[in-house]
């Protein structure tokens, strides 16, 4: 299956709580990036290929500023999604240009493990974009790109390059390349599956009944 065929069918089809509830039952229990980050607006849906950014913190003006950021924006192939980490966090690590790079070259979004900003035009362009929330204040002082296509960690979850990312409301889930295959296969079942037990439920069988009958809570 080529990547735009699965990409089209996890986003159609799939949600990340069942994707994390299949990861769960193959013993990778940490694969949800933390909590504080959520889609800027409730209706974005993101899925691709991670292509990992790491940060770190720099106090004053730089040698050169921002660090390999714009090399790193200007690889980015369709279906890559910028997923950054690293530093304390001082300041906006995206905003309205690099979302401007990112979705031209046909990313298919943005992850980022801290802070974005100039939202109003960050949302105009209507591409996905994945943060802990808004904040002004500008990376050139304060944090650099220092390495991209490497691996890095977000919390507890371990971010390789082209492992698959999938975001919705519920949060960001990282599904390691080589379970892939195996982990859309059976949340794809589970997801159709509930589907059956919902409609059970609605025509009146009990969720203990339900439960017994079809092993889906």
């Amino acid at each position: 299956m080529t990547d735009a065929r699965l990409f089209d069918l996890i986003r159609s089809e799939l949600y990340t709580s069942v994707v994390g509830d299949i990861l769960d039952t193959l013993g990778l229990v940490h694969q949800f990036l933390p909590q504080p980050i959520q889609p800027m607006h409730t209706a974005m849906k993101l899925v691709g290929r991670a292509m990992p950014v790491l940060m770190i913190d720099v106090y004053g003006p730089q040698a050169e500023p921002f660090g390999k950021l714009t090399q790193a924006l200007d690889q980015i192939e369709p279906g890559d999604v910028y997923l950054a980490s690293g530093g304390a966090m001082r300041c906006a690590y995206w905003g309205e240009i690099l979302t401007a790079t990112a979705r031209t070259r046909g990313g298919a979004g943005a992850v980022i493990d801290g802070w974005h900003r100039d939202t109003p035009m960050v949302l105009e362009q209507d591409w996905p974009v994945f943060s802990r929330g808004r904040y002004a204040q500008d990376s050139g002082v304060r944090t650099k790109v220092i390495d991209y296509r490497c691996p890095i960690e977000v919390g507890a979850v371990r971010v390789a390059p082209g492992d698959l990312v999938f975001g919705d409301l519920d949060g960001v889930v990282i599904v390691p390349r080589a379970q892939e295959a195996e982990v859309v296969e059976r949340a794809l079942e589970k997801a159709r599956g509930e589907k059956t037990v919902r409609q059970a439920i609605e025509g009146g069988m009990s969720s203990t009944a339900a439960f017994a009958k079809y092993g889906i809570l």
